[in-house]
C-alpha cells in the first residue's frame, strides 16, 4: 500500500513538469493545482516549482515516516551507547604514579591510612588487618576490588563487550570491570569484587559542556544530535553491590555498602599525548567519616606490547619483609 502510495506521488510529480511546460503563456490557475495567480511572464515557473518543491517534500516525508524505499526496509539509526559514545576510551592506558606514591606503588605499613577519612570503627578495622588470614581464606583479592584497584599500579585495557557494555580489563590482578549502559540492572547474585555497575554519557544539562568536534570514534559519535542533545565527553558509573575490600593494600577497608561514583574523561594534549581521568568519589558510612575522593591519571599506549597480566597477590609491607 505504502509503495502505491509513493508511486502515485511520483506520478503526480511528473504531471506538474507537464503543467508547468503547458503554462509558459498563460495564467496558472489555482484550480489545476498548487498555482497562485501572478504576472503572466512569472507564472510559467515560480507557482507550478512551488507545486514540484511541495510535492517532493511529501514524498520524502513520506519515505522517512514509513522507512520504506522500493519496497525494502531503511536501514535504522543505530542508537546504542557504542553508536552514541562522544569519546573513545577504547585502547591501553597505563596507571601514572604522581601522587600518593608510597601508599600506591609498595605497601605501607599497618595501621597507615593517612588521607582515608576514616571513622573510629574504620580505623580499628584497618590495625586489625592480618595478611596471612587473607591469604589462607582465598582473598587475596582484596585491595583488587572496585574500591581500590583504580588506584594500584595497572595497566587498563578497555574495549567494546556489546553494543551497550564498555569492558575494562586490568593486567595487575586480572579484573574485569564491566559498564553496563541502559539504566538500572537487576541486583541478583552474589556481591563481587568488581560489583554491579551502570553506566550513561553525560548530557549538556547534566554535564560542564559539549564535546569538540575531534577526539570522537571507536565508539562512533552520535553524529546527528541536535545541540540541545549533544553529549559532552564524560562517562559517569555507579557501581554497587561489591565485597568487601581495601582501599589501599595495607588492609584499610571499605564495607558491601559502599558506594562507588565514578567520572571517566580522555584528553587530547598537543603533544600526542592522550590521558584518561578518574575521579571518583567513594562512600561508605560503615568505615568512613566522609566519602573519599581521588583523582587518577591513565596515559594512552601505542599498542599492547607492555601489557602483563598476573594474578591477585598480598603485598607485605616493606617493615616485614
Amino acid at each position: 500500500m505504502r509503495s502505491a502510495f509513493a508511486a502515485h506521488l511520483l506520478s503526480a510529480m511528473a504531471d506538474s513538469l507537464r503543467i508547468r511546460l503547458a503554462s509558459r503563456s498563460s495564467l496558472a490557475r489555482a484550480s489545476e493545482g498548487w498555482c497562485i495567480e501572478m504576472s503572466p511572464e512569472r507564472s510559467s515557473a515560480v507557482p507550478v516549482r512551488l507545486g514540484v518543491v511541495a510535492l517532493a517534500s511529501a514524498f520524502f516525508s513520506f519515505v522517512l515516516a514509513s522507512g520504506t524505499v522500493g519496497g525494502q526496509q531503511a536501514a535504522p539509526r543505530a542508537n546504542t551507547a557504542r553508536a552514541m559514545a562522544p569519546v573513545d576510551f577504547t585502547g591501553v592506558w597505563a596507571a601514572v604514579i604522581t601522587e600518593d606514591w608510597r601508599f600506591r606503588m609498595v605497601t605501607p605499613p599497618k595501621g597507615d591510612a593517612a588521607g582515608v577519612p576514616l571513622n573510629d570503627a574504620g580505623q580499628k578495622a584497618a590495625e586489625a588487618w592480618d595478611p596471612q588470614k587473607d591469604i589462607a581464606a582465598g582473598e587475596q583479592c582484596r585491595a583488587f576490588g572496585a574500591g581500590g584497584v583504580m588506584r594500584m599500579p595497572i595497566r587498563l585495557r578497555v574495549s567494546w563487550q556489546d553494543e551497550t557494555t564498555l569492558k575494562f580489563e586490568t593486567d595487575n590482578g586480572q579484573q574485569v570491570r564491566l559498564f553496563r549502559f541502559g539504566g538500572s540492572q537487576s541486583l541478583t547474585g552474589e556481591p563481587q569484587w568488581q560489583g554491579q555497575s551502570v553506566a550513561s554519557w553525560e548530557t549538556v544539562a547534566e554535564g560542564q559542556g559539549i564535546a569538540p568536534a575531534g577526539g570522537g570514534g571507536g565508539g562512533g559519535r552520535g553524529g546527528g544530535a541536535s545541540p540541545a542533545t549533544q553529549l559532552t565527553g564524560s562517562m559517569k558509573v555507579l557501581t554497587t553491590r561489591m565485597r568487601p575490600g581495601y582501599v589501599r593494600r595495607n588492609g584499610v577497608p571499605y564495607s558491601g555498602g559502599a558506594v562507588l561514583t565514578e567520572f571517566f574523561d580522555r584528553s587530547d594534549e598537543a603533544n600526542g599525548d592522550t590521558w584518561l581521568i578518574v575521579t571518583s568519589t567513594l562512600d561508605d558510612p560503615t568505615y568512613f567519616a566522609q566519602p573519599l575522593m581521588t583523582s587518577t591519571h591513565f596515559k594512552r599506549e601505542a599498542d599492547g606490547s607492555k601489557w602483563n597480566p598476573r594474578p591477585c597477590e598480598v603485598t607485605l609491607p616493606l617493615e616485614t619483609r
